[in-house]
């Protein structure tokens, strides 16, 4: 993504639910992660952006991310886009790697199961959003079984992306509302455990 790109947090809700507008400065085009409770602090933001929504894609299909949006992609004209395990009802489906293009930038999605099966996160080259895979100091919560699966996601995916990479959560849940990889991992203790079997006490 060009250094062009604008990112907007947009609070949403009363689970403390956070909604991001990715736009690209060059050609207008613009990107929803989520939708939340309601569209109205959504299209406002896009109105004041200029913004043409492309895609509005679902993080994971938890009704607390999901309830609007395809109110939100009627309303803007945009695919509505989920992982291809997602029950939702979408336009396009897409799997691990693949990437949504944004004027001549792309957005790479990534599959980190764990959350739920059809946990993403969408990364444009130097943000990351993690939806409820990652949050600011701790992850999402998720069944024990998939304790396995969600190692998995943080340790062979997203430590993997650069240290400057800024992490926007799916929630309001951390001493701040967004914060580098590179600090998650000197401070987030479920990003310090190292190994699988520390991972797993820390929920004993």
């Amino acid at each position: 993504m060009s250094p062009e790109r604008t990112v907007r947090q947009i609070p949403v809700g009363p689970m403390a639910n956070f909604v991001y507008v990715l736009a690209d400065g060059a050609s207008g085009e613009a990107l929803v992660v989520d939708s939340g409770w309601e569209t109205g602090p959504i299209l406002k933001v896009v109105a004041e952006l200029r913004a043409k929504v492309k895609y509005v894609v679902a993080s994971h299909e938890h009704f607390d991310h999901t309830s609007t949006l395809r109110e939100l992609a009627d309303a803007t004209g945009a695919e509505l886009v989920a992982h291809q395990a997602s029950p939702l009802q979408c336009d396009r489906r897409v799997s691990d790697r693949e990437t949504l293009k944004l004027g001549r930038n792309s957005v790479r999605v990534l599959h980190t199961p764990g959350h739920t099966p059809d946990s993403i996160c969408l990364h444009d080259g130097l943000d990351l959003f993690s939806g409820d895979t990652l949050f600011v100091g701790t992850i999402g919560r998720f069944e024990r079984s998939d304790a396995d699966a969600i190692y998995s996601s943080l340790y062979e995916t997203l430590l993997r992306l650069p240290d400057a990479t800024m992490i926007y959560p799916g929630h309001d849940y951390g001493d701040v509302p967004f914060r580098t990889l590179g600090e998650e991992k000197r401070s987030n203790p479920y990003l310090m455990a190292g190994d699988i079997r520390r991972f797993r006490s820390l929920f004993s």
